[in-house]
């Protein structure tokens, strides 16, 4: 049988109540001093020590909520004790918030938009300045590379050469660019080669431009890269014994130099050109495939063949076993001919180019050079002027242009 518990266990004993605490009136029984006078004081501290902390914390939300608007009460203990720890938390401090919204419509339709636009107009009127865009007009579009400052009118005419030929070009800007005789086009080169312009010089310069167009035509960067080793692009290259060929060979050089299989066809003569022998002395150095017979060029097509077989003097060779044999052989191929530096004259037997590389000032080229594209060569102002072409360069940031026929 249970014992009942004495009386002395089953007293009710005193729980200090936080507001008690708080107002410093609770009431301690004799019994209770020792035990819960420790007890009472840290708690005490702990509360006026973590009240601030409360506030802080919680100043974010005590804010987002009315003045009016109490907690509700979670589980927790009766008699008012979860509601008294809520109003020590949140109900202290609170300031009155607004309760009108601000009026945007209102504070916005005290702009009159049209006025203020109007007023702008008239001022840039009356001063010159550019007129700025309505609200009902459309602004006006630019391209990135476009100016939009104001200046003096476009000349598209600034070359001007003595003779005039019917045959004339245009760049893609619109810049007019007349073509020449061969004889004015000589006299150019003599007076430039007179000044410093060498014929090695200009065979560089030459070679150099003619090889940033061929590897443009091979795919560029699209093909010439490392991924595209096992995929190296062929070019058949056709030279005469000539200064055009000489050109060709310099051509090819570079092309070898940026990985471009080279197959250089010249056929053998006893006593060549100096500048064709020390062309093809630095050629033998890079890792290009002569031949001297059409029969050593490949059967396959190839990716480009750049013809520089003709010449403006010597037109007997186009009579020559070889000459023709090469013809041929290209014209079979069928792979697309950049012609370098090509004659005036349309030859029966000649190769249809596909493009054509003119130098400084282009030729009245026919039909069959194909689309013609203009090099710059290196040629200073002061020469075109001491032949009397008034000349500005259409290059502008480029070393090799399109010409489109007018």
């Amino acid at each position: 049988m249970l014992k009942k518990p004495t009386a002395s266990s089953s007293a009710p004993q005193n729980i200090p109540r936080r507001t008690d605490m708080k107002n410093q009136d609770v009431v301690i029984s004799p019994q209770q001093q020792q035990c819960s006078k420790s007890y009472m004081d840290r708690h005490v501290e702990s509360l006026n020590a973590s009240k601030g902390f409360r506030r802080r914390h919680n100043s974010w939300s005590s804010s987002s909520r009315h003045p009016n608007q109490v907690t509700p009460k979670k589980s927790g203990l009766k008699n008012g004790q979860m509601k008294t720890k809520d109003d020590e938390c949140f109900g202290d401090d609170i300031e009155e918030l607004p309760d009108t919204d601000f009026d945007f419509e209102g504070n916005l339709a005290l702009f009159d938009k049209a006025a203020v636009f109007e007023e702008i107009d008239t001022y840039e009127r009356r001063s010159g300045t550019r007129s700025r865009s309505t609200p009902n007009e459309k602004p006006a579009r630019y391209r990135h590379d476009e100016n939009i400052l104001e200046s003096e009118p476009i000349v598209y005419r600034r070359i001007i050469v003595p003779q005039n030929n019917s045959k004339e070009f245009c760049t893609d800007s619109g810049l007019v660019v007349p073509s020449v005789s061969y004889e004015l086009h000589k006299k150019l080169l003599s007076v430039a080669e007179k000044h410093g312009l060498t014929l090695e010089r200009r065979l560089e310069m030459t070679g150099v431009c003619a090889s940033q167009m061929a590897l443009s035509l091979l795919g560029g960067p699209n093909r010439l890269n490392p991924k595209n080793v096992h995929q190296r692009p062929t070019v058949a290259l056709l030279c005469g014994p000539h200064v055009k060929g000489a050109q060709g060979i310099s051509c090819g050089r570079h092309l070898s130099n940026h990985d471009v299989h080279i197959i250089l066809f010249l056929p053998n003569f006893v006593k060549m050109l100096e500048p064709i022998t020390n062309e093809l002395n630095l050629f033998s150095k890079t890792q290009g495939q002569q031949v001297s017979s059409v029969k050593d060029l490949p059967d396959t097509p190839v990716d480009l063949v750049i013809n520089c077989l003709d010449c403006h003097e010597n037109a007997f060779l186009r009579d020559q076993p070889w000459y023709k044999a090469a013809v041929d052989w290209a014209n079979k191929n069928r792979a697309p001919v950049l012609s370098i530096d090509p004659p005036i004259c349309e030859m029966e037997q000649g190769i249809d180019a596909k493009w054509s590389l003119a130098l400084g000032l282009p030729l009245p080229l026919g039909e069959r050079a194909g689309r013609v594209y203009l090099c710059d060569i290196g040629i200073p102002q002061k020469v075109f002027q001491e032949v009397g072409i008034n000349y500005h360069s259409p290059f502008g940031c480029k070393f090799v242009i399109p010409l489109h026929s007018t």
